[in-house]
């Protein structure tokens, strides 16, 4: 059905955006909150839990096991075939559990914590993931026809704010301290305060589920017209597809698993204790709360995404390339790099998304948006688990930062050829 963009000014359809972007703020902090106090795992005798850089990699690396191996393609085809409301429930209850088990895995350490935590996280990470795909497939359906870029933008937005809570806060929650040796209540204090955002985040889905059903003749919960596996096919069969698909996941590993060790990174490189590294890093997801949205609305307003993608690549190119070569104890190049970095952390996701329903129909819309996740996924998993290694050899940050750089040169690549893949996709 189609929808007037009048309706999209309703106060249900931005009431349903503030309850769609709570649980999404949730799960992005409870994602980074051990980004800017990765340090406590560079040494497994600095925690009672016992983890060093490897573990570590490997627990951040769960996030997306479950993702990769089938679990997004699932629920993609779940998400189409038995609506946002349904399908979006199990998995936000998904997020929950698999948060649940990682804190209590965290306050109970022993041998077994590692394993705990792990299945913890895969469950979270396909959870969140397949929560943020029926979080997109709403937003796409509530504002189609209306200024879908600026309410993804805002969506966006609002979840970064998560990650920069997470990096300011967990430093404050986890004092630097020389020399001790943290608890295991000390340890899991992050993962305790993203118990209480995930909690918040599902009384606020339920909030959605009813407003959504309410107004079904507005924001259909399922897709227009009959699924079909065939037209899953037709979607893999699509270069565009591909191409915004390659671009997600390099850019985003750049990104991503930067964050993540983030605090091993800055740190040495620019002789920063753990809470500048903190206020640093989190430039990245504040930068958003501005700029995310005035893109968005900048995208809905002039088109041409291609071209914001190629500007976002070509900024993260940069901060990385500084990352890499500064010199070494000057914190100032680290905030320049932070500046270049959210800038393009802002204006590719504020083209690529809103491309996405462009170039499929809507009624594998919630599968697509899987299967991009899932290549993303895929990435992440593979270079988190690279950065932990190459961060506990003798390359260090520099090492890992000409990998992220490299990254950036394949993402701005893949930004080019879908400019010119996909010209007319763009009505201005």
């Amino acid at each position: 059905m189609a929808v007037s963009p009048k309706k999209f000014y309703r106060p249900a359809a931005w009431i349903a955006l503030a309850c769609l972007v709570v649980p999404m703020f949730a799960s992005y902090y409870f994602d980074d909150m051990f980004s800017s106090i990765s340090y406590l795992f560079e040494d497994a005798s600095l925690t009672e839990l016992g983890w060093d850089s490897k573990a570590y990699g490997l627990y951040a690396s769960g996030y997306s096991t479950l993702c990769v191996f089938g679990g997004l393609v699932l629920g993609g085809i779940l998400l189409d075939k038995w609506g946002v409301r349904v399908s979006g429930s199990l998995f936000v209850g998904m997020m929950v559990l698999g948060a649940a088990i990682v804190t209590a895995a965290l306050l109970a350490g022993g041998p077994g914590a590692l394993t705990w935590a792990y299945i913890g996280v895969m469950l979270f990470g396909l959870g969140s993931e397949i929560a943020g795909t029926a979080v997109t497939r709403s937003i796409a359906k509530w504002f189609k026809g209306g200024p879908m870029a600026l309410a993804m933008g805002l969506q966006l937005a609002i979840a970064r704010v998560g990650t920069a809570v997470a990096l300011v806060l967990s430093p404050v929650l986890v004092r630097q301290m020389p020399g001790h040796v943290y608890s295991l209540p000390e340890t899991a204090k992050p993962a305790l305060f993203g118990m209480g955002l995930m909690a918040l985040g599902l009384i606020l889905w339920a909030v959605f589920t009813a407003l959504d059903s309410r107004n079904s003749d507005t924001a259909q919960s399922g897709g227009d017209g009959e699924f079909r596996l065939r037209d899953v096919m037709k979607v893999l069969g699509n270069r565009n597809f591909w191409l915004l698909a390659f671009l997600c996941v390099m850019f985003y590993s750049s990104i991503i698993a930067f964050k993540k060790f983030a605090g091993a990174i800055l740190i040495p490189r620019f002789d920063i204790p753990a809470s500048s590294a903190g206020w640093m890093v989190s430039m990245l997801p504040f930068s958003t709360v501005i700029f995310a949205p005035l893109f968005g609305f900048l995208v809905d307003r002039v088109g041409h995404g291609a071209r914001w993608m190629i500007s976002g690549a070509v900024l993260a190119l940069c901060a990385h390339l500084i990352l890499a070569f500064a010199p070494q104890g000057v914190p100032a190049w680290g905030y320049v790099a932070m500046v270049f970095l959210g800038f393009g952390y802002s204006l590719v996701p504020a083209a690529l998304w809103p491309s996405v329903p462009r170039i499929v129909p809507d009624k594998v819309l919630g599968t697509t948006f899987a299967l991009i996740y899932w290549v993303q996924n895929l990435g992440l998993m593979t270079f988190k688990v690279l950065s932990g290694k190459i961060l506990g050899s003798s390359a260090g940050a520099t090492g890992v930062e000409l990998m992220f750089t490299l990254l950036c040169i394949l993402a701005l690549a893949a930004a080019v050829a879908f400019s010119f893949s996909a010209k007319n996709i763009y009505s201005k």
